[in-house]
């Protein structure tokens, strides 16, 4: 279609300028995405303040507000490193999202084993597909969902990976699992997100609310006995990140029912206490009730 031609000639147009400009002055846009999407538009300030109050029912008006007031900036911070992503080169990408090296995941790689690895919408979760490519030994494949305009899908789904990490579309998520990839793979899932019914749900205690959750990454890791990690993203200071892997199951295909979910989850949370600005507040989570 022409309108969605003429949208990804604008979207390329755009990305390409934007892409030029040094952190220096992508973060001066981020200070005022900042004020426009917090001050002046107020964007989703309901839903962010509804899922702070729930989550932190012991924290006054005053802390909630200056967890809300970090949380936009730092939505700010991610929208303009998304987009800086597909122009950063190899070494760039390397100082700023390193990722640890974790032993047991190179032993695993050794061992000629692929394995799952979560995470949440939490610090930067749109640097993994262009970091991973080149610093892990495991072939890294992500799923995304795809785009309504098919020449931006095309154009995202090539820029947000690097090296040997793949993207691939969570309807063919079985196919995936069941694909030859040559080498030992590490299948990325953002495993957070509400699922689409209450029938599809495994219900966990999350942030102090009952909370409806995906059961697909634990599926597949206990049909294919894929070992589970988690990868762990802190914010070290603006524009510089580190990920750490932790285990989560080495043997799923010995656990119970829901226990990989569980355990995921109270791994998440834990690092959300931590620091709750680095949360997607503004993402409807608890839309699902028991």
């Amino acid at each position: 279609m022409i309108s969605d031609k003429l949208t990804y000639y604008i979207f390329r147009t755009f990305n390409a300028l934007f892409s030029l400009l040094p952190f220096s002055i992508l973060y001066l846009f981020s200070d005022g995405l900042y004020f426009l999407i917090y001050r002046v538009a107020g964007y989703r300030k309901k839903v962010v303040y509804e899922n702070l109050k729930n989550s932190f029912p012991e924290k006054t008006e005053e802390e909630l507000t200056h967890i809300a007031k970090n949380f936009y900036r730092h939505l700010g911070d991610i929208l303009v490193e998304s987009l800086k992503g597909s122009s950063m080169s190899e070494a760039e990408v390397i100082k700023r999202f390193i990722l640890k090296r974790s032993e047991s995941l190179d032993d695993l790689y050794r061992q000629g084993r692929s394995v799952i690895v979560v995470a949440g919408h939490y610090n930067n979760w749109e640097w993994p597909g262009i970091a991973a490519g080149t610093q892990m030994l495991h072939k890294p494949v992500g799923f995304y969902k795809p785009l309504t305009n098919p020449y931006v899908d095309d154009y995202v789904k090539k820029t947000r990976v690097r090296g040997r990490s793949a993207l691939v579309s969570i309807t063919n998520t079985i196919e995936v699992f069941k694909t030859d990839w040559k080498e030992p793979t590490a299948f990325y899932m953002i495993a957070d997100q509400s699922p689409s019914t209450a029938r599809l749900a495994y219900w966990v205690k999350f942030m102090n609310q009952d909370t409806a959750t995906l059961h697909g990454p634990e599926k597949y890791a206990r049909v294919h006995n894929l070992p589970v990690f988690y990868a762990d993203i802190r914010k070290v200071k603006r524009g510089y990140y580190e990920t750490e892997f932790i285990p989560i199951s080495e043997n799923p295909s010995q656990t119970k029912t829901g226990e990989i979910t569980q355990n995921f989850m109270q791994v998440l949370e834990e690092k959300i206490m931590q620091n709750p600005q680095y949360y997607l507040w503004s993402h409807r989570r608890w839309k699902l009730k028991k």
